[in-house]
């Protein structure tokens, strides 16, 4: 076989170029009359720069308008042939796995089809997950065919702007709202404010000022992971034994543990979609990188302060919660309600509760879910009013409800 020279790698390399162009071209022709904003949109891409063309992404068997079906939609893998760092630390953080986790919801699959695999409710933003080559299939089957790349939720097709995806506003879409309201947060605080001042110039552009992205994707890296994970439970169990029965207590409502504190099945659901810090190693190394971030701005003393507080509202919130929860686990211990049917235990299912059929259900799951979530990342995201307003202060209110409720069931049942 004869040796490769430095010409013959030159002349291939400029070959493939022109072929990607001269592709590229016949494309633009078309969509330039059926999807003009598509091809405008490229043309401003750095990948338009870079001679990175439709074929590239799309692949090259779709040629006509009749042969449609044949154009390759890009997954993360497609990205990672050019960005193969980005793509593996991607795949590394939660964002990966956010499908995953919101199929492991037991009863995600009753809700309207167009709100999960139509992507226009939960899945809509649960979309940047990966996605098994099984899910694929069954989207396409169900006429689903976009939605699969997971790098667009951020870097908007077909621009791809990474510029764009460093502002906050690239995490408006899914971090805002019921029990997602980080924007919200962000944007109220002394920190969102500055931005928010900088970005319209009133103040100069080399103020202090974090975004999402400064505190939660450090000098760009992929892999975001938070050191309380989305539902502020952990292992080991605090020493503080008042907090450690609270928070086994959430964890028996999650599934996580039994009534007797046994692990269940649903804690290796719950490692699969890492959304728990499960060792004080994981948990540390994740408290690190915050401190690291806000030492940019800040005294380690004051972050670690600062960041403390937030570990102790978290605390002051699972007293609250695992109040109410044995209040309702009362019910169905005396028999007034009947054991969730989801469920293999006499015992609340914070996980289904979206769907429970009585109302003193249905505000324990929004306390959780909502309340508490609020409090703690309010804590967490400087933002006072959600801390305390919208998340602590609606706590103490559901946990008199939910007490009010079951007393008068309990006395219903007495009269019986």
């Amino acid at each position: 076989m004869g040796r490769i020279t430095f010409r013959t790698v030159l002349i291939t390399f400029f070959s493939l170029v022109f072929i990607s162009v001269a592709s590229a071209q016949v494309c633009v022709e078309c969509h330039k009359k059926i999807t003009p904003n598509i091809v405008s949109d490229w043309q401003l891409s750095k990948h338009h720069q870079n001679k990175v063309g439709c074929s590239d992404c799309h692949g090259d068997q779709h040629k006509t308008a009749q042969d449609v079906a044949k154009a390759k939609i890009p997954t993360p893998d497609t990205c990672g042939a050019c960005h193969e760092a980005r793509v593996k630390q991607f795949k590394s953080g939660k964002h990966a796995v956010a499908w995953a986790a919101m199929n492991a919801m037991p009863t995600i699959h009753w809700q309207p089809m167009e709100l999960i695999e139509g992507m226009k409710g939960c899945g809509g933003c649960h979309k940047i997950g990966l996605k098994s080559e099984t899910d694929i299939k069954e989207l396409k089957k169900e006429g689903v065919g976009f939605g699969l790349a997971s790098c667009d939720a951020c870097h908007t097709r077909h621009t791809f702007s990474v510029q764009e995806a460093k502002q906050p506003q690239a995490c408006q879409t899914c971090h805002t709202g019921f029990d997602h309201p980080q924007w919200e947060m962000y944007s109220g605080s002394k920190h969102g404010v500055r931005y928010m001042l900088k970005q319209i110039k009133v103040l100069p552009s080399t103020i202090s000022a974090p975004t999402c992205q400064t505190c939660h994707m450090q000098n760009g890296n992929h892999g975001v992971l938070t050191a309380w994970g989305f539902l502020a439970v952990r292992l080991p169990m605090p020493e503080d034994k008042q907090w450690a029965a609270d928070r086994a207590t959430i964890l028996q409502a999650l599934g996580v543990l039994d009534p007797e504190g046994k692990p269940t099945d649903r804690l290796d659901v719950v490692k699969a979609a890492n959304v728990a810090r499960l060792t004080q190693e994981d948990w540390q190394k994740e408290r690190d990188k915050m401190v690291k971030a806000c030492n940019r701005c800040h005294s380690i003393n004051f972050a670690k302060a600062e960041l403390a507080k937030g570990d102790m509202t978290i605390k002051d919130a699972d007293r609250l919660m695992a109040e109410a929860i044995r209040t309702v686990a009362s019910l169905y211990k005396d028999g007034i309600l009947p054991k969730p049917k989801n469920y293999a235990y006499p015992f609340p299912d914070l996980l289904t509760f979206s769907d429970a059929p009585t109302v003193v259900e249905q505000k324990l799951f929004v306390m959780f879910l909502e309340h508490r979530m609020r409090t703690f990342e309010g804590a967490f995201h400087a933002n006072p009013d959600y801390a305390f307003w919208y998340g602590w202060s609606e706590m103490q209110r559901d946990l008199t409800e939910i007490k009010e409720m079951a007393a008068e069931m309990h006395e219903k049942a007495k009269k019986k």
